[in-house]
């Protein structure tokens, strides 16, 4: 039974990766939920899947920070906001037809932006000045002939 719950976990992990870097994509489909939902499955099943996904170079620090409470960098907030107001714009104009629907759409987009807004902003830290910085390496040696 043990075997059978861990890959369930894994599966269910695998499923929630595999929808959040569809919601990169599109912009409706919320990506940090089913990070998050990943993480926790994999923690509970899965060490080299937990790691890899907190180091995996495209979201790993993004989930990371997340999960810290450090925020999402501005950059981050301007493409999703740009991406998912572009994509409910056009549905919008030129896909759905109904008028509920087209609220609907703009409501949810409104609830994200709102969402996104909330999310606390991340900081590049400064970097640290040294009080007595280290001498500069002296240059190559030149041949002497």
């Amino acid at each position: 039974m043990r075997s059978i719950g861990r890959w369930f976990l894994v599966t269910v992990g695998t499923l929630a990766v595999a929808l959040g870097v569809i919601g990169i994509f599109i912009p409706i489909l919320p990506t940090t939920p089913f990070l998050l939902l990943a993480a926790f499955c994999y923690a509970r099943s899965s060490e080299r899947f937990y790691r890899w996904l907190l180091t995996n170079p495209w979201f790993g620090a993004y989930l990371t920070n997340y999960r810290e409470g450090r925020g999402m960098a501005l950059r981050d907030k301007l493409l999703t906001l740009t991406a998912l107001w572009l994509a409910v714009g056009s549905s919008v104009a030129f896909a759905v037809p109904s008028p509920w629907g087209k609220a609907a759409l703009t409501l949810i987009a409104l609830a994200v932006t709102v969402h996104l807004a909330g999310i606390k902003t991340l900081r590049s830290p400064a970097a640290p000045r040294a009080e007595n910085p280290a001498p500069l390496a002296d240059p190559l040696p030149l041949d002497q002939d």
